[in-house]
This record gives C-alpha cells, sequence and structure tokens, in this order.
C-alpha cells in the first residue's frame, strides 16, 4: 500500500494548517459507528484521524488496527498513538513493520495513562522504554530497517504547572527523531503563553491542541479529573444554564477563538472530539476554516 503521506506534506510545506482529529475507537466489537464519524470527518475536510491507545489505560480496540482499517477503507492517513505502557521491545518492533505494510507513515509515541490502582493487581504496565527512547528506537528502526522512516511526533503538555522540564523533553524528543508535537487543549492564559514558547524553543512542527467544552459539568469534569487539561474557569461559567444546543453553540465560539489565539504559533491543528461529537467537530474545522485561520 503507498505510503503517501498528505497530513505530513501540508504540515511542513507551510501553504496551509492541515486537521488532524482525534476519534476514540469503540470500547465494544461493533466498529461501524467509528468508521461513519470517521468518514464525516474527512468529508468534512480532516487531514488526519489519530486515535488514541487506550486511554486512561481502559481497553478499546487497538489503535495500530483502526488506523490501518482507516487506511484501507477510507484511503486517508491515519496516526496511531502508541505507548510505552503496553509493549516491550519485541512487540513494539513488530508492530511497527506491519503499520508500514499498511500504508500507515504517521505514529504519535506517548508514554500512555498508568494504569489505576483498582487495576494494578491484575494489570501490569511494560514500559520498556520511556517516551524519549520510544522515538529514538522507532526513528532508528525506520531509518534502518525500512525503505523510508516513519513521521514521528510526540506530546507536549502545555498545561504543565512546571513548563521548564517539559520543554526540556521536548528537545531531547526532537533530538531522538520526533519531527514535532501535538499539545494538550489550549484553554487557559498560561497554556498559550507556554506554547509561545515552545514555538521560540523547539525546531519542530506543532500541531495545537483544542477541545471542545460542551456543557459547564463536562468543563468543570476535564479540568479537575484529565491529566495535561485545564480550563480557564470563565470559560466554565460561560456554560451554566446552558441546555445541549446552546452548549454546542458555544463549544462553536470557545474551540474558534482557541484557534484564532493559538494560529500564530503552531503549524496545524489537533482536535479532540468529544463523546463522539463528529458533526461538532466538523462545524468547527469549517468556522475555522471560514475565519481564515488556515
Amino acid at each position: 500500500m503507498s505510503g503517501e503521506n498528505r497530513f505530513y506534506e501540508a504540515l511542513t510545506g507551510g501553504g496551509r494548517k492541515p486537521f488532524a482529529v482525534e476519534l476514540d475507537s469503540p470500547e465494544g466489537p461493533d466498529a461501524e459507528k467509528f468508521m461513519a464519524g470517521a468518514a464525516q470527518l474527512q468529508a468534512g475536510g480532516a487531514d488526519l484521524i489519530t486515535v488514541a491507545d487506550c486511554p486512561v489505560a481502559r481497553p478499546r480496540m487497538d489503535s495500530s488496527l483502526m488506523a490501518c482499517k482507516l487506511r484501507r477503507e477510507l484511503g486517508m492517513d491515519a496516526m496511531p498513538h502508541m505507548t510505552c505502557r503496553d509493549r516491550n521491545r519485541n512487540a513494539s518492533q513488530a508492530l511497527l513493520l506491519g503499520l508500514y505494510a499498511e500504508g500507515v507513515r504517521n505514529l504519535l509515541l506517548v508514554m500512555g495513562d498508568p494504569v489505576p490502582p483498582e487495576e494494578r493487581q491484575a494489570v501490569k504496565g511494560v514500559y520498556n522504554f520511556n517516551s524519549v527512547d520510544f522515538i529514538a528506537f522507532a526513528d532508528r528502526f525506520g531509518r534502518e530497517r525500512l525503505p523510508e522512516p516513519f513521521r514521528i511526533y510526540g506530546a507536549l503538555d502545555l498545561n504543565a504547572r512546571n513548563f521548564a522540564p517539559e520543554l526540556e523533553r521536548a528537545k531531547a524528543k526532537e533530538a531522538a527523531g520526533a519531527l514535532g508535537f501535538f499539545t494538550q487543549p489550549v484553554l487557559t492564559e498560561r497554556a498559550l503563553e507556554n506554547l509561545k514558547l515552545a514555538r521560540r524553543a523547539l525546531k519542530g512542527r506543532l500541531a495545537g491542541g483544542i477541545i471542545p467544552v460542551v456543557s459547564q459539568r463536562n468543563g468543570l469534569f476535564m479540568d479537575q479529573n484529565i491529566p495535561g487539561i485545564s480550563v480557564d474557569p470563565r470559560i466554565i461559567d460561560l456554560y451554566e444554564g446552558a441546555d445541549k444546543e446552546r452548549g454546542e453553540e458555544l463549544a462553536l465560539e470557545v474551540s474558534a477563538a482557541a484557534a484564532g489565539a493559538i494560529a500564530p504559533y503552531v503549524d496545524g491543528y489537533y482536535l479532540m472530539t468529544p463523546f463522539s461529537r463528529t458533526a461538532l467537530m466538523v462545524r468547527i474545522m469549517e468556522r475555522i476554516r471560514q475565519e481564515g485561520l488556515t
């Protein structure tokens, strides 16, 4: 299968800012809704679908298998997240070979969320690598063993309380072979200021994170419970008393404002789909285009 990489070409070409959209894989055995949502995102202008690798260490359909399915059935660029948590060196190498054969060329390599305490007697993390070592391994493997290398990205937590160590890790990831970073969402002034620091300090491409807040409860939950996400209290307050329809309109406005704030400092956008609401993501992409931010 062709290794054509339209997302990478757009991200590095400088002509426009491409859209990468994260879509969670199914928790059960039926992938029909996932594929329909991905097709809707593709029709709405997504350049790449990213699939998280069992977020919060809860099992879902394998991210790499779903990326291969997207390539085969929709012919679009897909990027699996691959964690250090669940695979040793041999399993990682075997998976890289399979991904290459299926035409998958983009990888997001991350540590992965830790196994919840209540599951640790039954589920053991592997952590044969840390994220820097994993990037170095995959980059070297691609260059030495494959006809062409993978395009490897790292994660960048702009919401870190102490951003200096996060930025130093990012520099180490660049040195290991990461060509850019997918950032956590920018919903606070601190995250925006950290993005500006990252733009000055890093050489690689940046895909700026945007996640729609769809309700006051949703904003509070993300702010208090999801590692790497912070939501400005002023944003949360906007949703007080809002019904679902009004919440979606606010999500559109807040996401467009976030895109406008980060546009000068990013090379593309990384949109994260809440609750499989792909129609909302299509509206957000259209709004960003209408405002001339691509």
